[in-house]
């Protein structure tokens, strides 16, 4: 469930509000149970939403390093190869 929730600190280019926001609501449905709230607890649901992301988005920019940005392309690269070591090649499309 939380597949989406990804480190966002220090990134060139920086995390965009969407990833913020994605990032965000996964926390929430794990937090809270649910992949989509019921009527009843919509409103509470999305407000959480709005809150997660707003301190994170504070947080991101509140926070400092002394490290070089790293290269999304890079990182997405090592994440592949990471993947392929541990679950073996990926399928072939046909």
């Amino acid at each position: 469930m939380c597949r989406n929730i990804k480190t966002l600190h220090n990134f060139m280019p920086p995390a965009t509000e969407d990833e913020v926001r994605a990032s965000s609501l996964q926390f929430v449905r794990k937090l809270s149970g649910f992949t989509k709230p019921s009527k009843a607890n919509e409103e509470a649901f999305h407000r959480a939403v709005d809150a997660v992301t707003s301190v994170a988005e504070g947080l991101l920019k509140s926070l400092v390093t002394n490290a070089p940005p790293r290269d999304r392309e890079i990182e997405a690269l090592r994440a592949r190869e990471r993947s392929t070591k541990r679950f073996g090649s990926p399928p072939v499309a046909a």
